[in-house]
């Protein structure tokens, strides 16, 4: 007999909200500030690159090395700045400062149209609610700012569990929170390893969230949602 569905877990970030600025035209603005002009294409190709080598030098924001998400993002900033020929160690440390307090602030993050819809959704069909992400500590105030936090009974981050997906032991986690088995839960997300293949190899119900139309040729259909308006019905068939 199949279980039936209890919990649903959820990705946050470019799954129910995303930043509302790209990051460049974020750290300009924060430059504009300080007196400085910079090109927003220029810095948003720099952040790419110090943000690939950091999070391959410090995964997970350091955790194993001593770092933690505040003191990783600061280093972050600090060096996109640097690879700008902004150089002032004064002037790097305060706004590297400002954009780590910013980005906890409901004005740099759009909640998507059909995220709150979908949560209710949820509720409505008697589902439990949990987030898994890889995420800083700001999480949890992002989501409150944003409205969004009463509906999750739990949020485990990845900084907050000592590991990220795609490691299963930060479902695992989750699957103790629930207390079900994982056959009763769904997992909604938009990264096709760390949130569809990673949840599935639990036996959890993943789902990805395609809204751009990528090709994932091996993604059943009922497995894909193109938007959150398709959720409610793929998790009724779950449910008894």
């Amino acid at each position: 007999m199949r279980a039936p569905l209890r919990w649903v877990l959820w990705d946050v970030k470019d799954t129910l909200l995303k930043v509302r600025l790209s990051v460049g035209e974020q750290y300009c603005k924060e430059a504009e500030r300080m007196g400085l002009s910079l090109n927003p294409e220029e810095v948003t190709a720099a952040f790419h690159q110090v943000y690939r080598h950091y999070s391959s030098k410090y995964p997970n924001y350091g955790l194993a090395q001593g770092l933690n998400g505040q003191s990783w993002w600061i280093g972050v900033v600090r060096d996109t700045f640097s690879h700008c020929r902004v150089q002032d160690p004064s002037l790097l440390n305060t706004m590297a400062q400002k954009l780590y307090l910013n980005f906890s602030n409901a004005e740099n993050w759009e909640v998507f149209p059909d995220s709150v819809k979908a949560l209710e959704s949820c509720t409505a069909l008697g589902l439990k609610l949990g987030v898994v992400s890889n995420f800083d500590n700001r999480l949890e105030t992002i989501l409150r700012v944003c409205g969004l936090l009463p509906h999750f009974s739990f949020l485990i981050t990845s900084e907050k569990a000592g590991v990220a997906k795609p490691t299963p032991a930060i479902f695992v986690q989750a699957l103790q929170k629930c207390g079900v088995p994982a056959a009763s839960i769904a997992h909604i997300g938009d990264h096709y390893v760390n949130d569809y293949l990673c949840s599935r190899s639990l036996g959890i119900h993943g789902f990805l969230l395609d809204r751009h139309n990528k090709n994932y040729p091996d993604v059943p259909q009922e497995h894909r949602l193109s938007s959150l308006e398709e959720l409610p019905s793929r998790l009724q068939q779950h449910i008894s």
